[in-house]
């Protein structure tokens, strides 16, 4: 286990960041982070509602915090159960004449917005929804890009207490419908075209076919370009521009437990999981986030390159409850050119933003290597106080190139958690040293544990990503019919009462962790269980390797370890590059992690969120059927898995 320190913060942040003013107004050292930890576990009603003052939260807290459940700790306790708050209040705070959304694209095109401007924006659309009959009890979808529009009609549908949910634009009719026909929106807000890679796309076609796929669509808004005329036609069109009038804003305050979000799990093994989340769960733990762990100010600018299906779309957003701006980006972050890739545009945007907080992926890091940029030689990065990554595990090799190519004085924080907890369990903290390879902290309020198999904590060994005990922004439940038994089986099923949260993980001696990857990928060569993250790493430093997938398959009592390649030469798969590739892997990781089988394959599967899909390659490699095609991109390429030849292995 490396402890590399790569970043150390300097002596005034334990005074002047937002974490150590909330430590000393709650009578606690801010270098004494344990303590800090065990206090905001150990007594949550203290915790939280110390952060709902401290981050100045709109809305009535009520008299009780936190009520605990004697027969269920973590599902039946209850946060703030006598509050009343609105999410869409509480982001809309701030003065007039404030920027609240930087807005650009790929075109390099850009506009602000200011917060008296968004308010204006989303009074009007809100006046649009309640005259189309829209109440708290009521859905609300979008199929949007990632632009102003979309926000202001998710913080239209919260301004009325409604639950919003959304899909990406270049998702297809079967997985729009697998995931929005679950909870029969009233309303859809739909674009009927978007740019992306240099192309437009026209999907007003899909549009409708997706309107009329779903019976309780009653209207939908179209914010740009047309749909076509088509029979049958049970909805009432709507353009965006002239949907709703100028109206007073009202908030509908809900209680703390109310639903505001729909999210969707990438649900490659049946239909995708539709998780409920909570208003007060969503605000509370992305504000302590925010405000605690990224030291977000008033003024800052937050930007993360996401879609707007992605939870972190939805973590994005809350910055606005900080007084902070945000950048929403449209389009591909990599531009392909007759002279090569142009990876400049979230650069220059988030130069011309003036961004503080840079949220991106391994694999966009990754990419930047690759091409040899290096940001800090091209851009004025001053403003920028801190880079985020999440979506896989950050290798050890790319905290180094971010200190060097990106910023030396900054914090660097790999983030882990998920869209079931809309938020992390483990996440960077701007008091502590950045170790190379490792997630900073545990996030506060959050019994985050490593178990073995005799459910007990262990330290410095890989195990399963627990946590002990209630949060705020645990899922309300799955929703349909059996729900909450879903929900139970998929995190509760392997220990009663203890979130199981499918990761293989390790606590390391500083307080610190590694994520090695989903436990449903993890590999058991020789009956020893080891995480794909390590083989990633490897293959990573090789430029001749464009992208990747690791996964198990079985073989007579056993299972061999299967990597596929897509290279960047036509060339194909030398034997003597496997066997530089093994020894790599071999000297970075361990000998079991050494793969048996290395096949050139043109293409890896991802699902419609961007990750990789190492079990339908697995599945259709066994002869097996995927059962949720519709949750991948590029569903066409596991033909190729299915005619992996062994013996054609290199």
């Amino acid at each position: 286990m490396q402890s590399d320190i790569v970043w150390q913060p300097n002596e005034a942040c334990f005074e002047t960041c937002n974490l150590a003013r909330f430590a000393r107004e709650n009578g606690l050292d801010a270098r004494d982070y344990d303590t800090l930890h065990r206090w905001s576990i150990a007594d949550k009603g203290a915790f939280w509602r110390a952060v709902w003052d401290f981050t100045g939260v709109i809305g009535e807290a009520g008299e009780r915090a936190f009520v605990e459940s004697a027969e269920n700790a973590m599902t039946g306790a209850a946060f703030f159960p006598d509050a009343r708050v609105n999410l869409a209040e509480n982001l809309l705070r701030g003065d007039d004449d404030a920027i609240a959304i930087h807005e650009a694209d790929e075109t390099g095109a850009r506009r602000t917005v200011t917060r008296g401007e968004l308010r204006t924006m989303v009074a009007r659309t809100a006046d649009g929804l309640r005259r189309a009959g829209v109440s708290r009890d009521d859905c609300v979808a979008g199929i949007l890009p990632n632009r102003t529009e979309a926000l202001v009609a998710l913080l239209a549908t919260a301004a009325l207490g409604a639950t919003w949910s959304s899909c990406s634009p270049d998702f297809g009719v079967t997985a729009i419908l697998d995931r929005l026909g679950q909870i029969k929106p009233k309303v859809l807000f739909a674009a009927a075209s978007y740019r992306y890679g240099g192309k437009d796309h026209d999907i007003a076609q899909r549009i409708v076919d997706i309107a009329k796929g779903m019976e309780s669509v009653d209207h939908v808004i179209v914010t740009n370009g047309s749909l076509p005329e088509s029979t049958g036609e049970r909805f009432a069109r709507h353009d965006y521009a002239t949907f709703g009038s100028d109206a007073p804003l009202a908030y509908e305050r809900v209680p703390f437990r109310h639903p505001v979000y729909v999210l969707y799990t990438s649900g490659t093994t049946g239909a995708p999981k539709a998780i409920v989340h909570s208003t007060g769960g969503v605000l509370m733990q992305h504000l302590k986030e925010h405000v605690l762990h990224g030291d977000v100010r008033p003024g800052d600018v937050v930007s993360w390159y996401t879609n707007t299906a992605w939870m972190m779309y939805h973590w994005l957003i809350s910055a606005l409850a900080c007084d902070a701006a945000i950048l929403l980006y449209d389009g591909a972050p990599i531009l392909k050119t007759p002279a090569g890739l142009d990876v400049t545009p979230l650069w220059k945007a988030a130069e011309q933003a003036g961004v503080t907080h840079f949220g991106t992926s391994p694999k966009y890091l990754a990419t930047l290597a690759d091409e040899g940029y290096s940001p800090a030689q091209r851009h004025d990065l001053s403003a920028l106080k801190s880079l985020l990554s999440a979506g896989a595990p950050v290798s050890p090799h790319q905290f180094d190139w971010v200190y060097t190519h990106i910023k030396q004085d900054m914090v660097f924080a790999s983030i882990s958690g998920g869209t079931e907890i809309i938020g992390c369990f483990m996440l960077g903290s701007p008091i502590h040293p950045v170790r190379r390879g490792h997630l900073t902290v545990k996030g506060l309020g959050l019994a985050v544990a490593v178990m073995d198999d005799r459910n007990a904590p262990i330290v410095g060994r890989q195990g399963d990503l627990v946590c002990t005990e209630a949060f705020p922004s645990m899922p309300l439940t799955f929703w349909g019919e059996g729900g909450m038994q879903r929900y139970h089986d998929t995190y509760f099923s392997h220990r009663r009462e203890i979130w199981t949260h499918g990761d293989v993980a390790e606590m390391t001696p500083y307080g610190s962790a590694v994520i090695y990857g989903r436990s449903d990928t993890t590999l058991k060569p020789g009956g020893v269980r080891i995480g794909t993250a390590e083989i990633y790493a490897a293959c990573e430093l090789f430029p001749e390797i464009e992208d990747c997938l690791v996964f198990g398959a079985p073989v007579p009592g056993d299972e061999e370890i299967v990597l596929c390649v897509k290279l960047k030469d036509e060339a194909g798969l030398s034997e003597s590059f496997a066997k530089e590739v093994r020894r790599k892997i071999r000297d970075m990781a361990s000998p079991r992690h050494v793969p048996h089988r290395i096949h050139a394959v043109s293409a890896i599967p991802y699902t419609l969120n961007g990750k990789r899909v190492e079990g339908a390659a697995r599945t259709v490699l066994e002869g097996g059927v995927v059962k949720n095609m519709g949750s991948l991109a590029n569903p066409e390429c596991l033909d190729e898995y299915r005619g992996l030849d062994r013996s054609a292995a290199a």
